[in-house]
């Protein structure tokens, strides 16, 4: 694997793209690299997924028949841990490979029963239900089309049982900052996704941070123009600089974290859900 990060494609269809690192990763290990930071480094993964998770672990205390919709699973790594916990849980995923994966770890961690995956477009979901939670961790963010992206937040509402929650977590900077924007991903102004999401008929109930550490951020436009054993050293410097700010800051540190965690209810519930 590359540890200078692999360019995006000049032009991005999203189904090809994401089978194509599906097939490339989906498989390798906890298949990370399928679904966090494409072609960067193992560890550099595994401190994004334990950011992300000590960040929405708050939101994720279900109860056993909790009915979970994970938009945009991947290989079921939060389709999992929280069929572990006894949720009854739906994955979508756009890609195929993707899904299959998710099928494999979920039957091998015996827990095939609690879990149902399905190849779905997030902008066209349809999978048949309400739940009382709909969870997206890093999704939103690599819907670049306008109009998809607002169909995709229409149908997750639409999914959204009554007292139900939405949790979100998207490259969200609370201040301007598209220097890491590329063909497949773009960080939207907090304020951007706050406008949509009350547009669609949800309200924010909380607002955590996630990674306030700004040297990722800061090194990830510049990493491929370095020579690959300084790029690599790079990576590692950073990584470990930024994951004892992120750990023990990152949910409180909201301003400046380049990641959101968004908790949102329809907007008619009242604070107890009702």
């Amino acid at each position: 694997m590359s540890v200078r990060g692999i360019p995006a494609p000049d032009t991005y269809l999203p189904s090809h793209y994401w089978e194509d690192r599906a097939r490339r990763f989906a498989g390798d290990g906890a298949g990370l690299a399928a679904v966090c930071s494409y072609g960067m480094p193992e560890f550099y993964n595994r401190m994004i997924h334990a950011c992300q998770r000590l960040a929405l672990e708050p939101w994720l205390d279900v109860s056993p028949g909790t009915r979970v919709l994970d938009v945009g699973c991947g290989v079921g790594r939060w389709s999992s841990l929280l069929a572990q916990r006894g949720a009854q849980v739906t994955g979508i995923d756009l890609s195929p490979t993707m899904i299959d994966e998710a099928r494999r770890r979920a039957a091998a961690n015996g827990i095939g029963d609690r879990c149902r995956f399905l190849v779905q477009d997030l902008a066209q979901l349809a999978a048949g239900d309400q739940f009382d939670l709909v969870l997206g961790v890093t999704v939103l963010q690599h819907i670049l089309d306008p109009s998809a992206l607002r169909a995709a937040v229409q149908r997750m509402t639409a999914h959204l049982a009554p007292r139900g929650r939405m949790v979100l977590l998207e490259a969200a900077p609370a201040r301007v900052a598209n220097h890491c924007d590329t063909t497949v991903f773009r960080a939207r102004h907090r304020s951007t996704y706050l406008d949509l999401f009350a547009n669609c008929g949800l309200e924010l109930r909380a607002l955590t941070g996630v990674d306030p550490a700004p040297f990722k951020t800061w090194l990830l436009p510049h990493i491929r123009k370095l020579p690959r054993p300084l790029s690599l050293l790079s990576i590692a410097g950073v990584t470990a600089l930024s994951a004892p700010v992120d750990m023990l800051f990152g949910r409180r540190a909201v301003e400046s974290s380049w990641h959101a965690v968004f908790v949102l209810q329809h907007a008619e519930a009242d604070e107890h859900g009702r």
